[in-house]
């Protein structure tokens, strides 16, 4: 893959334009996708989760930060596993929650904080690097890892333009 193929940079001005990010997001994405998350506190991860989440037929109102029950499932187009890896104290604690399940699912597994749980992600997966860089403002930084998940990249870029 070269630097073109498997990243895309998606700069946000509005929770508007977070919200139409999302969707076109949640089109890119298939089942058994894992998608990383990183980005400090308030960044916008989990407004980026409720936008795929909405997209693919889940209630907007249920979709909330899973901090402190660490996982939520949503049902939608697709099963929706949302992570919170923020309070974990390693990967032991994740895969003993059954997350080893979520990352192979055959659903879209979305995890915040997927950095705490770095070694456990597939080697196949997308990773979403949010920068705030204002008040509203946000860049989204799309890097793919492997053949799927650069289908997604490229999917994603294709549906922005």
């Amino acid at each position: 893959m070269t630097n073109a193929d498997h990243e895309y940079r998606f700069a946000s001005s509005s929770e508007a334009d977070t919200t139409r990010f999302g969707q076109q997001l949640a089109h890119a994405l298939s089942a058994g996708d894992v998608v990383a998350l990183q980005g400090q506190l308030g960044a916008g991860k989990t407004r980026l989760v409720q936008a795929i989440a909405a997209e693919l037929g889940c209630e907007h109102a249920f979709v909330v930060s899973p901090t402190f029950t660490l996982i939520h499932e949503y049902d939608g187009q697709l099963p929706i596993y949302h992570v919170d890896a923020y309070r974990l104290k390693d990967s032991d604690e994740f895969l003993d929650m059954g997350g080893g399940e979520l990352l192979n699912g055959d659903g879209i597994c979305l995890i915040e904080w997927a950095d705490r749980i770095g070694d456990l992600l597939p080697l196949d997966h997308l990773r979403i690097d949010i920068e705030v860089t204002g008040e509203n403002s946000r860049v989204f930084r799309c890097r793919a890892s492997g053949p799927q998940s650069k289908h997604s990249v490229n999917a994603l870029h294709q549906s922005m333009n």
